[in-house]
């Protein structure tokens, strides 16, 4: 017979271990509860069937962060209002994924205006019209809608514990405050890592030679991508429920949602992509003077196949 340590081991361990994760999960709930939420009305497509498209905006909002925030080089200087600053697709397919950045610079009719410029200042009037003119322009039905700013960035990223990302050579970038010394892979906090996704004047040194990034914003937003890619099997493979929370802790403090988005559907995100690996699609443009400014202007027929993978057909800008 078992002694009565023991007996009192067997019988309420179990219920203990229970009490754990469900207080966890509760306060990972409300954490996502204190989600900024916002109302996208008829913009958003509802989803139907296995194929979810997600439009994760990355807003240069400063909001909260002053010269005392470290490392405050890495997110620049103060300014007024918020941009978005990265615009991607993330389509999800149960346990297959694609990604696909929409260039900042892509020529595009504005849904509200009806004036045709750069595709990010469609935010300017809100997130509701970025959705309707990344839809209106690309024909991709958006299904949700996640937005994320710098502070929640770098907290995302130390609450993690940091991010390793491949560097092939050291590279630096006096602009974003970039500095990475070595080669290899390297285990980044999140300023560093805000460094690195916002690079824009990106030089690698190799054999001693200062090499610039011939593909400018293009490279940029393969280093995204690949930070994303990184950020979401991580968090997806986290199992410690302690992290987990954090991670929600730190999201909720500078990240947007769409109000049809519940607490569900993110578990179901972050579980379908917890095996996989988003494929890295490239929106197919070519560069272009409109006026004064350097902008990118889509191809149409390369284009085609490339947007029908995500649900899509391209429109010409008026």
């Amino acid at each position: 017979m078992a002694r009565p340590k023991l007996r009192w081991l067997y019988l309420y361990l179990p219920l203990a271990i229970v009490l754990l994760l469900a207080g966890t999960l509760a306060w990972a709930y409300h954490q996502f509860d204190g989600i900024g939420r916002v109302d996208l009305g008829s913009a958003l497509t509802p989803a139907t069937g296995k194929s979810v498209n997600y439009l994760l905006v990355g807003s240069d909002s400063r909001a909260g962060i002053t010269n005392s925030t470290p490392d405050s080089g890495a997110i620049g200087p103060q300014v007024a209002g918020s941009r978005s600053d990265t615009i991607i697709v993330l389509r999800v397919n149960g346990s297959s994924a694609s990604m696909m950045s929409v260039p900042r610079d892509l020529w595009a009719t504005n849904s509200q205006t009806g004036n045709v410029g750069k595709i990010n200042g469609a935010y300017n009037q809100g997130p509701a019209n970025l959705v309707r003119t990344v839809t209106a322009n690309l024909g991709i039905p958006i299904n949700h809608y996640m937005e994320v700013d710098f502070v929640s960035f770098a907290g995302i990223v130390d609450a993690m514990g940091g991010i390793d990302i491949n560097f092939p050579n050291p590279a630096f970038d006096t602009h974003s405050g970039l500095k990475q010394p070595n080669a290899g892979l390297q285990k980044l906090n999140g300023t560093q890592a805000l460094a690195y996704v916002r690079s824009r004047h990106y030089v690698e040194v190799i054999n001693g030679r200062f090499v610039p990034d011939p593909t400018a914003d293009l490279g940029r937003e393969q280093r995204q991508q690949n930070f994303i890619r990184t950020v979401l099997h991580d968090v997806g493979v986290t199992r410690n429920p302690w992290t987990l929370a954090q991670i929600a802790a730190a999201g909720a403090k500078g990240m947007k949602v769409d109000t049809v988005l519940g607490f569900g559907d993110a578990f179901s995100l972050v579980r379908d992509l917890a095996d996989s690996e988003p494929k890295t699609v490239v929106l197919p443009t070519r560069s272009a003077r409109k006026g004064r400014e350097d902008v990118l202007l889509l191809q149409t027929a390369a284009a085609t196949p490339v947007l029908a993978g995500f649900g899509g057909s391209p429109h010409a800008p008026g």
